[in-house]
């Protein structure tokens, strides 16, 4: 897969570089936009990464972040070059798991949130016929995932347990009480990963230390609590790829199918930005006090806009390389266009309206 270049940037040698942190949204084959949103930000040499925190997609993308930096030494900028190497080896690893034929929707679906389309092939849309009828426990006994593999030879995840600088967190989504739970340091293993991008639709529940786990994205996508608690910026840079919103209307089964699963994978979000806009209110108006262990947060965000929102599902399915490819680009395009913008205010203000995007009018108290 050829790799668009990231878009220059400018800066000054003697500036301290801003540091942020990154929290990462899962959704599948739209995770590229991701990689290329992480290309951009890992060549800009003003930024450092205090922390990363994902979920399915997300929590591949920022584990493969995490292998740059605990393998490429002590200089930022070699740790930064081998983590977009790492990324591009990775993605363009599930591109070619695509030639693996009717394989590549169960990994896709893997990746995303499980949701299906009349405009897959049919074999998939057997693949998900079936899938309504038997679990993974009977379609897929030995539950074989290729993934695993892949993951298993371009990470290394005792590096990972020991990295300190940037934090990482993945979350998962416990079986019995589903609640998230995140996994870092030594308790980051391929197991972990594994959880976090487990659909139950697709594979059979992951087992660790006798619990049993599925998406993170559904308790926590992207866990943002750890950011806040762990790591020294204030900063948080969202990499959103679940729309909010959605028109029209959705009326046929398959759209209204697509928009629950999308508020679904959405809901944690909401919630813990009600959380973080709520402190941050008591914190300004004194009812707060930092200093007892709670602390104001910039929030910002990178998304696809209009252009993610007129991706169908289906293409979340996608292993397509083209595809892929453009969505990096369109990520790296981005992420240059939100610097070019908002860079000034990281260490000084957020760029995004939290209650207005997330709280909505009938929260206020």
């Amino acid at each position: 897969m050829s790799r668009p270049s990231p878009p220059s940037v400018v800066f000054k040698e003697d500036s301290a570089p801003r540091q942020i942190s990154l929290a990462l949204q899962g959704g599948g084959s739209h995770g590229a936009f991701t990689w290329g949103v992480l290309d951009t930000l890992l060549s800009d040499r003003r930024l450092e990464i205090a922390g990363l925190s994902g979920a399915s997609a997300g929590a591949v993308n920022a584990v493969a972040v995490a292998h740059g930096f605990a393998k490429g030494g002590e200089n930022y900028d070699d740790r930064a070059r081998l983590a977009r190497e790492t990324l591009a080896r990775v993605w363009r690893g599930v591109a070619g798991l695509g030639s693996l034929g009717s394989m590549a929707q169960g990994i896709a679906r893997m990746l995303t949130s499980g949701w299906s389309s009349d405009a897959v092939s049919a074999s998939g849309a057997f693949s998900d016929a079936m899938s309504r009828w038997m679990s993974p426990y009977q379609s897929n006994p030995l539950d074989f995932n290729p993934l695993r593999r892949l993951l298993d030879a371009e990470i290394d995840f005792e590096a990972i347990g020991g990295l300190q600088h940037p934090r990482v967190f993945i979350s998962a989504t416990q079986v019995r009480t589903g609640r998230a739970e995140i996994f870092h340091g030594r308790r980051l293993t391929l197991q972990a990963l594994m959880a976090s991008t487990c659909l139950p639709q697709m594979f059979q529940a992951v087992e660790i230390d006798d619990q049993h786990y599925w998406d993170g994205g559904f308790s926590s996508n992207p866990p943002l609590a750890p950011l806040i608690d762990a790591c020294d910026s204030r900063d948080i840079v969202l990499v959103q790829l679940n729309p909010m919103s959605r028109d029209p209307l959705p009326q046929t089964v398959q759209e209204i199918a697509e928009r629950v699963n999308e508020l679904n994978f959405n809901a944690s979000l909401l919630s813990q930005m009600r959380s973080i806009d709520f402190i941050n209110r008591l914190i300004a108006r004194g009812a707060l006090v930092e200093a007892e262990g709670y602390k104001s947060v910039r929030l910002h965000r990178i998304d696809g806009g209009k252009a993610m929102q007129e991706l169908s599902a289906a293409s979340k399915l996608s292993a397509d390389t083209a595809m892929m490819e453009k969505l990096f680009g369109e990520g790296a395009a981005a992420a240059a266009t939100w610097l070019g913008k908002h860079f000034d205010a990281i260490g000084s203000k957020g760029t995004i309206d939290i209650h207005r995007d997330y709280v909505g009018a009938g929260y206020r108290t």
